[in-house]
C-alpha cells in the first residue's frame, strides 16, 4: 500500500488563487497527455505518487483528455481508488468541459445542458463525489455568457464542485464573466491559460492584467511550449518525440523555425545552473499573478526535474532582456 512521503510539504511553495483561500502548489500535474490508451498504467501511478511525494497536490484533467476522450479521467479514477483515496482531502482535483465530447448538439461548447451533463459523467468516471475546481474550457460565441456562468454557479451550489474556473478566456470576457459570477455569489477563483517564453498571448489579450485587477488566480498550461522549451529538440527531432508520434500540437516546422532560439535559450539556462525546462518554468512562475504552472510528463523523472526549477525562480533584468532579445 502506497504511503506518501512525510516530507512532501517541506519544500513546495503554495500560492493563493487570487484573494480566495485556496492555495495551489507552484507546480501542478496535468493529465492532458500520457494518461489515455497510449499510456502504461503502472507508469501513470508512478507519476502521480512521485508528484504527490514532491508536494504536488493539484491534478488537472478535462472531460476529453485521452485518447480516447474520457480515458484520462477513468485512469485517474482507478489511481484514486487503488492508491490516492486516503489522501483525497489533501488533493485539489480539477476537470473541465467546453470542447467536443460526444456527438450531436449537446456535447460541446457552453450550454447549461452540456456542462452539467459533462460533469456528472466526469464524476462517474473518476469515482468522485465532487471536484475541487470545475472549468468552462473555452469561450462560446453562440451561448449567452449568463447561461454558461449560471451553469457554473448551479454546479457549485449543488456541491459537485467547490470552485469555478475559466479556461482560454480573454481578459475582457473574463471580466464580464467575473461580474456575473459575483452577482450569483459563485466562488470563481482561477483562470487556466497558455503562456510561455514563446507564447505571450495572455499579456496581449489582457487576461493577465484582468486577473490581477479582478483578484483571480492564473494557472498556466503549456509553459514548455509542448516540449519545445526542453532539451528534447536541441539536436533535431527524435523519432520517438511527440512531433513524430502526435503532431497535433507541435509540428516539425515549428521546431525547425525555433531551433536557433532554443539553442540560445539553452545556453542562458546553463549559465543560470538550470536545464532549459527549469528556466522556462521559472520564467513563467516569476509572475506574481501566476498561481501555478501545469506540467505534463511521460515518466516520473521528468516531474522531479521540473520541480527542480524552484531552486532558482529569480531573474536579473539583464537575463529577462536577453530572453526577450532571443525570442524577438
Amino acid at each position: 500500500m502506497y504511503q506518501a512521503s512525510k516530507t512532501r510539504y517541506e519544500s513546495m511553495p503554495y500560492r493563493k488563487c487570487g484573494e480566495s483561500g485556496l492555495k495551489l502548489p507552484a507546480v501542478s500535474l496535468g493529465l492532458w497527455h500520457n494518461f489515455g490508451d497510449n499510456g502504461d498504467f503502472d507508469n501513470m501511478v508512478a507519476m502521480c505518487t512521485t508528484a504527490f511525494d514532491l508536494g504536488i497536490t493539484h491534478f488537472d484533467l478535462a472531460n476529453n483528455y485521452g485518447p480516447v476522450p474520457g480515458r484520462a479521467e477513468e485512469n485517474f479514477g482507478k489511481i484514486m481508488a487503488s492508491t490516492l483515496k486516503p489522501y483525497r482531502d489533501e488533493l485539489v482535483i480539477s476537470t473541465k468541459a467546453g470542447y467536443t465530447m460526444w456527438e450531436g448538439p449537446y456535447g460541446d461548447f457552453g450550454s447549461r445542458k452540456y456542462l452539467i451533463a459533462s460533469l456528472d459523467q466526469s464524476l462517474k468516471r473518476m469515482g468522485l463525489e465532487y471536484v475541487d475546481i470545475f472549468y468552462h474550457h473555452r469561450m462560446d460565441p453562440d451561448t449567452p455568457l449568463e447561461e454558461t456562468m449560471g451553469a457554473l454557479a448551479q454546479i457549485v451550489k449543488s456541491g459537485k464542485a467547490l470552485y469555478a474556473g475559466l479556461s482560454n478566456y480573454d481578459g475582457e470576457t473574463m471580466k464580464r464573466a467575473s461580474a456575473i459570477l459575483k452577482d450569483l455569489h459563485c466562488p470563481f477563483i482561477i483562470n487556466q491559460n497558455r503562456y510561455s517564453i514563446f507564447d505571450r498571448g495572455i499579456t496581449e489579450n489582457g487576461l493577465l492584467d484582468a486577473a490581477y485587477t479582478e483578484k483571480k488566480g492564473v494557472i498556466i498550461f503549456s509553459p514548455l511550449a509542448q516540449g519545445l522549451l526542453t532539451e528534447r529538440y536541441l539536436k533535431g527531432i527524435p523519432d520517438d518525440s511527440r512531433v513524430k508520434t502526435d503532431g497535433r500540437f507541435l509540428k516539425a516546422e515549428a521546431v525547425e523555425k525555433k531551433q536557433a532560439q532554443v539553442l540560445a535559450l539553452n545556453e542562458l539556462a546553463q549559465e543560470r545552473g538550470q536545464t532549459l525546462a527549469q528556466m522556462a518554468l521559472s520564467w513563467v512562475y516569476r509572475q506574481p499573478t501566476v498561481t501555478s504552472v501545469l506540467i505534463g510528463a511521460s515518466r516520473p523523472q521528468q516531474i522531479i526535474e521540473n520541480v527542480g526549477m524552484l531552486k532558482n525562480c529569480s531573474f536579473s533584468q539583464a537575463e529577462l532582456a536577453k530572453i526577450d532579445e532571443i525570442v524577438k
